[in-house]
């Protein structure tokens, strides 16, 4: 039993809710969140449900007088479920019915700045933060605006492409399902990958460009760092992978490279989850709202830094 029972690592990742203007992505002051929690406990399921491609529906958990967001994918009724008795193997199929259904969840909390959001999936068909922002737009919490739930990045990786001189060398791995993501980015990196999708479907694409060193092609270095910026604040979305080897040289003096990763500079951290206390009794939500509380506590100032909020 030990070994169906031990607690499993989980992943505790950190999102900014922005607003969708004009295409593009803009911060806002921060949103009542606590109000539009409080105001989903005594909502109808029908006002707590979007049922788009996969069903999804919220609702609340409330850890030490704290409301928190549960959001629930509602299992098709073609999955196939089953249980097992650990003791006697034996195992039975689970027929959904029209009155009952069966639900992955993931647990997110709200951090009182920045509407940042600390996210743990139950499993890796529970809901992800592209489903919380499917939730939101349609339900349409605040006075119509469109949201994006987009990964807060580390400052420290975000500064290094800001200050750089330009790219040498890029690396980018894009699947066909995520070629959205790059949602209205108009530099050529995005253009190419939009092009090679509208030209062969849903494929995977490679690509890697490379500028040899020297001051004479400065200005291709330049051009390549300009167009990496514009996909960057969704590589972590949009991209299986990207990195990039960025140039960095003090006026005059000798260049310098370093390899920067896109795609794992997003705040995240792993913790192990307990599913039942010593009496046996289920306290996977309360372990999960610990969890995501304690890793944001840990992670604060730079949770704040990368979203620009004030530090208390």
């Amino acid at each position: 039993m030990a070994s169906v029972r031990h607690m499993r690592e989980r992943t505790v990742a950190f999102f900014e809710i922005v607003k969708v203007k004009a295409g593009e992505h803009v911060r806002m002051t921060p949103l009542n969140w606590d109000g539009a929690l409080a105001s989903l406990t005594t909502a109808s399921l029908q006002d707590r449900m979007v049922d788009k491609e996969t069903t999804l529906v919220g609702s609340t958990a409330i850890v030490d007088e704290q409301d928190h967001l549960l959001l629930h994918r509602v299992k098709d009724a073609s999955e196939w479920l089953s249980v097992m008795d650990w003791t006697t193997g034996q195992w039975q199929e689970l027929e959904q019915n029209a009155s009952r259904g069966f639900v992955d969840t993931s647990a997110i909390c709200f951090l009182p700045f920045g509407n940042v959001v600390g996210i743990m999936q139950g499993s890796t068909s529970a809901p992800s933060h592209k489903s919380l922002e499917t939730w939101l737009n349609e339900l349409r919490f605040f006075t119509g605006d469109r949201f994006a739930v987009r990964p807060v990045l580390s400052r420290a990786e975000v500064e290094r492409l800001a200050t750089a001189q330009g790219a040498q060398r890029i690396e980018i791995k894009i699947g066909g399902h995520r070629i959205e993501a790059l949602g209205e980015r108009t530099g050529r990196l995005a253009r190419f990958l939009r092009v090679a999708h509208e030209a062969y479907g849903d494929i995977d694409v490679t690509m890697i460009i490379s500028v040899p060193r020297g001051r004479a092609l400065e200005e291709h270095r330049q051009a390549l760092l300009d167009d990496l910026r514009d996909i960057a604040p969704v590589a972590p979305d949009a991209t299986d992978r990207a990195r990039a080897r960025l140039v960095f040289a003090e006026h005059d003096g000798p260049e310098r490279s370093r390899l920067v990763e896109l795609t794992e500079h997003h705040i995240t951290a792993k913790r192990r989850i307990p599913a039942v206390d010593e009496r046996g009794n289920s306290i996977r939500i309360l372990s999960a709202v610990d969890a995501i509380l304690n890793v944001a506590a840990d992670h604060e100032g730079e949770l704040r830094a990368a979203v620009e909020a004030d530090q208390d």
